[in-house]
């Protein structure tokens, strides 16, 4: 298993510590779709016992990035093309009301911090790094928004199907589109066209989305 061990056994948030670190993993693709979570096995490698590690996988279940088959217990989830197509609909729906939400609450610094992660990601050269990068983009912006419940649903949309959107960027050289929406929708913000902003958004999902289920379909 592709883990990185940890000795948490006195650590009062056992549980919290092992959940960021399988869903980190999850998400980054460490922990591959369909892969079985060994609770005795995770447990070793965090020098803690197996309730914490039940309590993590239970959480991680709630945000459906694991699901329990019979007879070979909790999953890393897998997605279907048709599930995927489904979370980047939600995700079009719900991210341009955040941002429009955000438009006009935004700050010079926060502006200037967007604007930072906006150049790092369009200048990294890792893969690997590409997700990550992206969703510190997004959810820079997103942090303005006092849309709690829709930033919370969103962010376990966008944890679903990163692996995905790293594959999508790699496998369609979408770097340099990404790069440019991004600078777009920034753009849009700064001059505090929240509609414009939102709009723009929603087709860099929708870009996103078509893009990568090109790239499914012919896997």
């Amino acid at each position: 298993m592709k883990l990185t061990s940890m000795d948490i056994s006195a650590t009062a948030s056992a549980s919290s510590i092992v959940f960021e670190a399988l869903r980190k993993a999850i998400i980054q693709g460490e922990l591959e779709e369909g892969e079985a979570l060994r609770q005795d096995e995770i447990a070793r490698l965090f020098n803690t016992s197996r309730i914490p590690v039940r309590e993590a996988i239970s959480r991680l279940e709630e945000q459906g990035l694991v699901k329990t088959r019979r007879y070979k217990g909790a999953v890393v989830t897998e997605l279907s093309p048709r599930e995927t197509e489904e979370i980047f609909n939600l995700r079009a729906l719900l991210e341009p009301e955040i941002i429009r939400n955000a438009v006009p609450r935004m700050t010079p610094d926060l502006l200037s911090d967007a604007r930072e992660k906006c150049a790092a990601f369009s200048a990294s050269q890792d893969p690997m790094a590409w997700g990550d990068l992206n969703r510190d983009f997004h959810e820079t912006l997103y942090n303005a928004s006092d849309l709690t419940f829709f930033k919370e649903i969103a962010r376990n949309a966008i944890d679903r199907v990163e692996r995905q959107i790293r594959a999508q960027l790699v496998m369609s050289n979408g770097m340099e589109r990404a790069g440019l929406e991004h600078d777009q929708i920034i753009d849009a913000c700064a001059a505090g066209d929240a509609d414009k902003a939102a709009d723009l958004t929603r087709r860099h999902i929708e870009g996103a989305k078509a893009s990568l289920l090109k790239h499914l379909t012919k896997a």
